[in-house]
């Protein structure tokens, strides 16, 4: 007998990633069709820029060549929610933007109103991830930072490939 775990011939972290990253669809799904976000809930999404069906603006692109996070909660709209995808407007410094972002590009999901937060790792074959700037579409009045940060119902998946 050996201690090594034999490599799995099905891809159970892809699949994991893929019905964890539906959460995401879910939710948005959700707020959506309410057409609001409930509560104090919103959410900080932090996405690949450069990742396949991703369409952001030009000088969003060159500003976040690698990563950007956004901030859904008072200011967005025309939310709207594909299978594989969403689109959404917000405003940079004033100047509005629609956002689209395949469900596959997402690599961090929080909402700090109730410190829920999924991390997606990225596939061990890419490059490593640099450093970003925090949320920059416009906060409203009083925004986030309020909430306590204790690690309770923090969701963190972590998947290492063996080659």
């Amino acid at each position: 007998m050996t201690d090594e775990t034999p490599e799995s011939l099905i891809p159970y972290d892809e699949i994991v990633q893929d019905a964890l990253r539906a959460v995401v669809g879910r939710v948005l799904g959700e707020v959506e069709q309410s057409g609001g976000l409930p509560g104090d809930h919103h959410f900080y999404i932090t996405f690949r820029t450069r990742m396949p069906g991703v369409s952001i603006p030009k000088h969003l692109l060159e500003r976040f060549p690698d990563e950007m996070t956004i901030v859904i909660q008072h200011r967005f709209w025309d939310l709207n929610v594909e299978e594989d995808s969403f689109t959404v407007g917000l405003s940079f410094g004033g100047v509005p933007a629609t956002l689209h972002v395949p469900f596959a590009a997402v690599t961090q999901f929080h909402d700090p109103a109730v410190e829920f937060a999924l991390t997606f790792q990225a596939d061990a074959d890419e490059a490593p991830r640099e450093a970003h700037d925090e949320a920059e579409n416009d906060p409203p009045d009083g925004a986030a930072g309020d909430a306590k940060d204790d690690g309770s119902n923090v969701v963190s998946v972590d998947f290492t490939r063996k080659k």
